[in-house]
């Protein structure tokens, strides 16, 4: 019998944590009978082993940026090392507050954290993407400064296969409340029945009383919505209890739905009155919509059948490392959702709780993941990609505390996240079959288990279980055994959502009874597997859960309506995972490292976008892997595609990420053939070199979607023209440059928060005196910043890029260089220019505004 998942489920995260966590506020935020206050200032640091002595920091700090590049680290986290790091900070309580309870709220620390207060070890956590808190009340003092340490451990520089940062790299809140109170993540909503006339909205709160006990009690529940309307109001009498749950159910006629472009959001308001005095309230937002897969027609948005077009994302933004303002993910967010994008993948662990808020806010959907290892860790590089050499104590990792902790931090996760509208699946983990060997080795046709990548899996479940049998060491099969326990811990907190996994080896999983664990069967990189999966297992959901970012992937996903859709990798350049020094990072995306829209990005807007798009880029035809060939069976040459090659000490798999080597340049040997490639949506293209036509070419006639013409290069203007119904609709040109005479700067927005958060990115573009870019060129530039903001770094968005970049000079990319700067606490006007020798751009000028306005 076929089965359809169907999934209504509404929410999103806390106000509080939205207004506080999510450091949108310097200010306390006061809810009468609970208070959650900043705890990201003054705090001292200091790192062992080194010179240095306590410093003065602020967080979210992320003390391995700072530290150099070095071959003494590994590839696979950046080249950058760890250690062990220390933190404290003093802090002041009220006598009139004797009676309260009070923790403090920490939403990461990496990794392996230990915390004290005054001398007494409270907690701490061994995995560093997990939120969590520590109580305090037991130790805290009211006649003297108290003082909070922080150990952070990260010895280990080669635990990861991604650039990790070291340190309390996300918020801290200290959280002050009466004895009756509601603990962190203590509010679900569900919305168990979701119609356009009307929507029921239960709502179950956790609440703890070390007063009162015995005593009777009224809770009461207010729904409002954006305007600040109560729409619903429901209330219950109850006795209070050291520990209890109260679920209330209501009604709201006429809902606004959360969709992808209205989304709308709820607040439900908990307050409990004793003796009609309030004594304790708390608020959490969410979101009113349904969610439903179907094997045979994907994904249902409020019944509405929507294409997931998803992008990975890394927790890390560039020079900023791992404490990424919310800001600056509201503008990695704006220019993914500029392209098409429409979900994320939260690549492979839990993510920033304000990076989740404002996917609520702005309408993305999110496959929200929480392990990269279970019990058995997978191998890191130390030289470059895939070298698998990294070895010793400088690769211990969370895998062996697997364990112990998994249970703890999955449920974490599922209990912080539960009210995001913007979450339509739990993922458990990615390509956890490369840690138990004898899946890969049991896809193989051949007895020697070498096959590496799933091309054509036969799904031959007898074939399969008897390679098993025959490679694997163990009496049963592990991987199995703990899927099925994590997802029956995700089953314990939320059953409104469906669980899933990313598969390297999917029909092993379906073989063994790993899928059987999943309601979604994720597919990382095995596209070529969706028909026979389809075929032999036509009741399961299976999308792309990690695919190459290539017109063939979404091809596949559009082809077959039984695919969900697909989750690029990745929307933006990450750190790690690459060498050899000084390739850092990897720029394999649809944006760089500073959010420059790269070629793959624009071939992918394309796609993904119904507005008219032209896109134009040159290769020298003698590196080019595009080439012209005339064969027997043609009357005329035509384009064939060769792969580059690598020397060895390239992974030679990459490529299979990579983009076509492509530059927005016209500027090379006079008569030097040049492949010109034009990326568009437009039914036809025409090339222009100074005004003579090139030829018009179709896009259908090109089965990549790459449009191209050899062009004996010349000086002047290359200009690219695409049409539909034979009417222009849109034109781009690229133009030889001449030397640079001006800095062009330009802001992302004019206007700044006075709040000490707020961050703009201002970029910087070299010009020839027509205003043409230089797009070759690499020079060294200055950015001069006065008035109440700082710089925070600067980059120039390329994987090359190992300067210093907490400063404010740095050689250029591609003619092109950024700025990253944040508000201060004073209103006022913010000043920018640029210096490169004797070249001075114009200021430009941004106003930073009170928090308060």
């Amino acid at each position: 019998m076929m089965t359809r998942f169907s999934f209504n489920l509404q929410k999103q995260l806390s106000a509080l944590i939205m207004l506080l966590g999510c450091l949108v506020s310097v200010i306390s935020l006061n809810i009468q009978a609970k208070t959650l206050t900043d705890f990201n200032f003054n705090w001292q640091f200091k790192l062992e082993d080194t010179d240095k002595g306590w410093q003065t920091v602020r967080l979210p700090h992320d003390w391995s940026v700072a530290l150099p590049y070095t071959k003494a680290g590994a590839a696979s986290t950046g080249f950058k090392l760890g250690g062990i790091g220390w933190y404290k900070k003093q802090f002041n309580l009220n006598e009139k507050d004797k009676n309260k309870v009070f923790w403090v709220e920490f939403d990461g620390i990496y990794n392996n954290s230990s915390i004290w207060i005054n001398g007494h070890h409270v907690g701490g956590r061994p995995y560093g993407y997990t939120s969590f808190n520590v109580d305090i009340t037991p130790y805290v003092v009211f006649d003297k400064a108290n003082e909070i340490k922080v150990k952070v451990d990260r010895t280990a520089y080669a635990d990861s296969r991604w650039y990790t940062g070291s340190g309390i790299y996300r918020n801290v809140r200290l959280v002050k409340a009466n004895s009756v109170y509601i603990p962190q993540w203590g509010i679900q909503v569900t919305t168990p029945k979701v119609g356009v006339q009307n929507a029921s909205v239960s709502v179950k709160t956790q609440l703890t009383a070390k007063q009162f006990t015995g005593d009777s009690a009224k809770v009461v529940v207010d729904i409002i919505n954006h305007n600040g309307d109560i729409v619903s109001q429901s209330s219950k009498q109850i006795v209070l209890a050291p520990d209890q749950k109260i679920e209330l159910s209501s009604d709201i006629k006429y809902p606004d739905l959360w969709s992808l472009e209205h989304p709308h959001l709820y607040q439900a308001q908990v307050k409990v009155y004793h003796k009609q005095k309030l004594i304790s309230q708390d608020v959490q937002s969410f979101g009113v919509r349904s969610i439903e897969f179907d094997p045979n027609l994907g994904f249902f948005l409020n019944n509405k059948q929507v294409k997931i077009k998803g992008a990975n994302l890394h927790h890390d933004a560039g020079a900023l490392g791992a404490a990424v303002p919310k800001s600056i993910w509201r503008s990695r967010l704006n220019k993914l959702k500029s392209i098409g994008v429409n979900a994320i993948r939260m690549a492979h662990n839990p993510h920033a709780p304000e990076l989740l808020a404002l996917c609520d806010e702005m309408g993305f959907l999110v496959n929200a993941e929480a392990f990269d290892d279970w019990d058995r860790a997978k191998a890191k590089s130390k030289v470059y990609l895939g070298d698998n050499q990294a070895k010793g104590e400088s690769v211990a990792s969370y895998a062996e505390h697997f364990n112990d902790w998994a249970e703890r931090d999955l449920k974490a996760m599922l209990k912080r996240d539960f009210n995001h509208p913007s979450i339509i699946m739990w993922s458990i983990g990615n390509e956890i079959e490369w840690t138990y060997t004898y899946y890969p080795k049991s896809v193989s046709h051949h007895e020697d288990g070498t096959s590496y990548y799933e091309d054509a899996p036969d799904f031959d479940q007898q074939r399969i279980l008897k390679n098993i049998k025959k490679f694997n060491p163990d009496s049963e099969d592990n991987l199995v055994k703990i899927a099925h326990q994590l997802s029956d811990w995700v089953k314990e907190i939320d059953t409104t959502r469906p669980v899933t996994a990313g598969l390297t080896h999917p029909s092993v999983g379906f073989a063994t009874g790993y899928a059987d664990a999943l309601d979604l069967v994720g597919f990382n990189y095995r596209a070529a597997a969706y028909q026979k999966a389809h075929e032999t297992y036509p009741n399961k959901v299976i999308y792309g859960s990690e695919n190459w970012g290539a017109w063939r992937e979404w091809r596949d996903a559009v082809d077959k309506e039984y695919i969900a859709g697909i989750f690029i990798w990745t929307g933006f350049a990450y750190k790690g995972e690459a060498g050899p020094l000084p390739r850092m990072g990897l720029n394999i995306s649809l944006f760089d490292f500073v959010g420059n829209k790269t070629p793959r990005g624009h071939f992918f807007e394309t796609l993904w976008q119904d507005k008219a798009k032209i896109y134009l880029g040159t290769t020298p035809a003698a590196s080019s892997e595009f080439s012209l060939v005339k064969t027997e069976d043609s009357e005329k040459p035509e384009w064939q595609f060769k792969s580059r090659t690598y020397p060895p000490h390239i992974w030679d798999k990459l490529r299979m990420w990579e983009w076509y080597d492509i530059e927005p340049l016209w500027d090379y040997a006079e008569n030097e053939k040049i492949v010109v490639q034009s990326y568009t949506n437009t039914e036809t293209a025409e090339l222009f070199l100074n005004g003579k036509s090139l030829g018009k070419k179709a896009l259908a006639d090109f089965s990549d979607r790459v449009i191209k013409w050899m062009v004996p290069y010349t000086n002047g203007q290359l200009e690219v023209v695409g049409y539909n119904n034979n009417k222009a609709v849109v034109r781009t040109q690229l133009n030889t440059p001449g030397e640079i005479e001006n800095i062009q700067l330009n802001a992302e927005k004019q206007t700044l928060k006075a709040d000490q958060y707020d961050t703009v990115i201002v970029n910087l573009t070299l010009l020839d005196s027509a205003g043409n870019l230089v797009a070759n060129a690499a020079e060294k530039v200055k950015f001069v910043v006065s008035g109440p903001a700082e710089i925070l770094a600067v980059d120039n968005g390329s994987e090359f890029n190992i300067q210093d970049v907490l400063t404010d000079t740095l050689v250029t990319d591609r003619g092109r260089a950024s700025v990253i700067l944040r508000s201060t606490a004073q209103a006022g006007e913010v000043k920018v220019k640029a210096v490169m020798g004797d070249i001075n751009s114009a200021e430009i000028k941004l106003k930073s505004k009170s928090a308060s306005l």
